[in-house]
């Protein structure tokens, strides 16, 4: 119940009376459930042409509002949040707690994950965690969960990545940066690409070119257990193909 440190994260204090509506008009997702009590709800703030520049989850612990963001990009992230501030009365602080995650039982004042139930629960406070015990690599790539810096890439649409499947975009909430053009991925075309799952034969680094017939058919990335997370090219993934040494199939 003590859960694992879940060291790679950062947890950053949102404060000021401005702190909600500002990240409302920011990210992906509808953050007004927060205003009711606690909860956790998980967004991306995208550049102005639609494609992601982070992604965290958005918490509200007791009376605090935190952000709760992978480490290595959470500098590049509060920078970007700053060019927005203006005039706003909004503040981030670093926070003193600390993200413990894990499956089954939940400890008190725990939150689920709202990405997918097969991540378990999240809770914030002062104790270290245990040390890390659960293959989380194994959960990602069986329900094809993207992970920031890996499968999310500067380059990363996040329809193609599956926010909508994993509750990380609202299509009702109103204007965001990069809005008009998730809107436009939704409504007006069908996607060629995305993130898939694929079986894996052999052995090939996260990252390595997928290849059909000799032409570029996606990206390998995660991969446990013989299955993998590829970005792909569906119009050519329709049988084997070929990732540095490694064959790859659609799952």
């Amino acid at each position: 119940m003590t859960g694992e440190a879940a060291g790679d994260r950062r947890v950053i204090a949102v404060g000021g009376a401005d702190a909600l509506p500002f990240l409302q008009g920011l990210v992906t997702n509808d953050l007004r459930p927060l205003e009711r009590g606690p909860g956790l709800v998980w967004a991306a703030l995208l550049t102005p042409q639609g494609k992601y520049l982070a992604d965290f989850l958005v918490g509200r612990v007791g009376e605090a509002l935190v952000l709760d963001i992978a480490e290595g990009i959470a500098e590049a992230t509060l920078r970007r949040l700053a060019m927005y501030r203006l005039r706003a009365d909004v503040a981030f602080d670093p926070s003193p707690l600390r993200v413990r995650r894990g499956l089954g039982s939940a400890p008190p004042q725990a939150l689920p994950d709202p990405r997918h139930p097969a991540l378990g629960w999240r809770a914030y406070g002062t104790a270290p965690g245990g040390a890390p015990a659960i293959d989380w690599d194994r959960i990602r790539v069986e329900h094809v969960i993207p992970e920031t810096g890996i499968e999310l890439t500067p380059e990363t649409y996040i329809l193609e990545a599956g926010f909508e499947r994993l509750h990380g975009v609202d299509f009702r909430k109103g204007c965001y940066v990069g809005q008009e053009v998730t809107a436009r991925m939704k409504h007006k075309t069908d996607l060629r690409k995305g993130l898939a799952q694929v079986r894996v034969t052999g052995e090939a680094r996260p990252g390595t070119t997928i290849e059909a017939e000799g032409k570029a058919a996606g990206t390998l990335y995660t991969q446990s257990g013989g299955l993998g997370i590829a970005h792909l090219r569906f119009d050519r993934a329709a049988g084997p193909m070929q990732a540095g040494a490694a064959t790859v199939e659609p799952a």
